[in-house]
Formats: structure tokens, sequence, C-alpha cells
């Protein structure tokens, strides 16, 4: 009799921790193909960021001139669904962008002062709201005797801070009739739940310790103040920021990089993943976590400027909007 009740305890304790597994927030994914894929394929556009000119991986021209993408990330997004991950499908992503009129690269003060680019990528990361990015890179190769077999690497980027947060990689065994998007998904199935076990983990992580991301504070060249001045309150602006900082963020947890009389930036800065309003709790991105830094700085009588650089980079300027 005991052991029959041992059973049914450990019986209803394991379905109890498969459902609550099960419901558990998963993160939202998106499909992109890896940097140097994108450049051994001549897949890339010059981004010009404030002068500096660099290149970045298009994902539009890879899209239009290798006919296996679209089918190759189509096939990987099965693959996460089928295991309740909500991917976002990159064309899909991409045609949002251009069709929306009021998507621009550039910001710029309205009293015509300095401007925050944002490159096609950081938009992208920005209109899709993917929670990670994966980077898939393969190489097909081919065995004497015809067969074909593909390499790949899987890499996952916090889309906030690029940070990688898990990897893998591997080779499929040949085969002489499947195409490519086949081979791939074969080649990948066998490490994608270590894989995505590794992601939920950090995802869960980010719950418990705050995402992070990164703010830069700059001063207008015609405000009469600075982050040094102590017109604003019981100690100097940087400091009071600093104050506020502390009292916003998970933990207390933030890092100044930088702090000067013009200028000041925050890294490693932990935000909750989520807010409420209207009674509804929504995911929370750097943009709207400053808009309360906004505020603060404003019932100071400081006028400001929020501008955005991706999901997990703003930057306030002070003076003037």
């Amino acid at each position: 009799m005991k052991n029959q009740i041992h059973k049914l305890y450990l019986i209803v304790l394991l379905l109890f921790v498969s459902i609550s597994f099960s419901q558990a927030k998963k993160p939202t994914l998106m499909v992109v193909p890896a940097d140097n894929w994108c450049f051994e394929n001549n897949y890339s556009e010059s981004y010009n960021n404030q002068g500096v000119v660099k290149d970045i991986p298009s994902y539009r021209v890879a899209l239009q001139r290798d006919t296996d993408l679209d089918l190759v990330i189509t096939q990987i997004n099965g693959m996460l669904s089928q295991r309740d991950f909500d991917a976002k499908n990159l064309k899909s992503q991409l045609d949002k962008i251009e069709s929306a009129a009021a998507e621009e690269a550039m910001r710029s003060s309205k009293y015509g002062g300095a401007q925050v680019a944002e490159s096609p990528i950081d938009a992208l990361k920005k209109v899709a709201k993917a929670d990670i990015i994966l980077k898939l890179g393969w190489t097909l190769n081919t065995t004497p005797m015809g067969e074909k077999s593909v390499t790949f690497i899987l890499k996952a980027l916090d889309s906030y801070t690029g940070k990688q947060i898990a990897q893998a990689s591997g080779t499929g065994a040949p085969d002489g009739f499947s195409p490519l998007p086949v081979l791939l998904e074969e080649a990948v199935a066998s490490h994608i739940d270590k894989f995505l076990s590794e992601l939920q983990t950090a995802f869960e992580r980010w719950f418990e310790k705050g995402r992070e991301c990164a703010i830069g504070i700059r001063v207008w060249d015609d405000w009469d103040y600075d982050l040094e001045s102590e017109d604003f309150g019981d100690d100097e602006l940087g400091f009071l920021i600093e104050e506020w900082m502390y009292d916003n963020t998970v933990g207390g947890s933030y890092t100044t990089m930088d702090a000067e009389a013009t200028m000041m930036n925050f890294e490693q800065v932990r935000i909750p993943m989520t807010y409420e309003k209207k009674g509804r709790v929504r995911g929370l991105d750097a943009r709207t976590w400053a808009k309360d830094l906004s505020k603060y700085l404003k019932g100071m009588g400081i006028e400001n400027k929020l501008t955005t650089v991706g999901l997990g980079e703003v930057k306030l300027y002070l003076g003037s909007k």
C-alpha cells in the first residue's frame, strides 16, 4: 500500500513539473543568416554612422539572391515552433519595416543638434522585438561519392546587448538525395534541444536578475548647465542621475563607464523584463524604461530628448528637444 501511495505521489509530482515547465514563458526568437555567411557570399551593404562607414550584413539582399535561404529559415522556424518557441520570420519583419513610412534610420534634434544613427539591423530588432537572435551559418560538403552533408554553426545572441549566450555546431550525415533545407534540419536536430534549454535558462535568469541595456547621457552645446551643475538638488546633476539609476535598476545593478561634465555612459544596466500598464503586463525595453528618467529630469526643469539605438540602448540629450 505504501509503495502504491509513493508511486502515485511521484506520478503527480512529475505531472506537476511537466505542466509547470510547459507553461513557463519562453523567449521569442528570430533566425537570421550569420555575418560571415553574408560576407562570404557578398550579401552586405554600407552603413554611414555619423561619418563612419562600415559594412553590415544585408538580409534583404541575401533573401533575394539565395533561393535556399528563406526555405532554410522556414525549416528551422518549424523546428522551433514544434518546441513551443515563438519564431519571428525574417522576411516578414523586413517587409514590415519597408511598409512603415514612419520608419527612419536617422533621428535628429528639432533644433538641428547632433544626430543619432540607427542601423538597419537595429531597426529590424526594434520592429521584431525578438528576445534572442539566432545567427545561422552553414557549409555544404560533398563526398567523393557525390553525397552531400551540411556543417552548421548556430549562435544565440541577446538582442539587447549582442552578447552570445549559447552556441551549437555539428555536421549531418551524408545524403545523396535530400535538398539543403532538409540536410540542415537533420544536422541541427540532434543539437537543438540542449541549445534551446540553454536559451531558456538564460531567459529565466533575466527575469531573476534583470535584463542588460545601456544608456548614454549627453549635454547640448548651447545649454547653460552641465552634469557637474549643482542647481537641481543637493548634489551635482551627474550624481543625482546615478542615484536615480540605483533606485530604478534590478538590485541597483549598473556600471558607470564614463562620467564627465558633458557626458555619461552606463552599461550593464539591469532593468526588469516586464512592466504593468492599464492592467496588462508588457515587455520592457530600454526606451520605455528610460522614459521614467526623462520624466524625472523634466520634473527638475531639465528639457531633454530621448533617442533609441535598438532595443537595448538609448541616449538622453539634456538641454532641449
